[in-house]
């Protein structure tokens, strides 16, 4: 029987107060990963980060474009996403 993977994007809010938007097999690791200093250039020099946002897919295909989507929002329209900013009418 194979064993369903999940795929997860995430938002992690840094020490500076910024974002960064993330993919993983692994969501407790990844954020392990961030906060030990190896995870993404950006997430670096801004530690600890702290999870704040993640949604789950069926397949890695599906996680990396929701990735490639949330990157494309504005600050503003990340913190709404999380439930931390304005709610913005079209």
């Amino acid at each position: 029987m194979e064993q369903e993977q999940n795929n997860y994007v995430y938002i992690v809010r840094c020490a500076d107060g910024s974002l960064y938007t993330g993919w993983t097999k692994h969501i407790a690791r990844r954020i392990s990963v961030h906060n030990a200093g190896k995870g993404a250039k950006y997430t670096k020099s801004r530690l600890p980060v702290t999870l704040v946002y993640q949604e789950s897919f069926a397949t890695e295909r599906e996680a990396r474009s929701r990735e490639w989507h949330i990157k494309q929002l504005s600050r503003e329209e990340k913190l709404a996403l999380i439930g931390e900013g304005n709610v913005f009418a079209p």
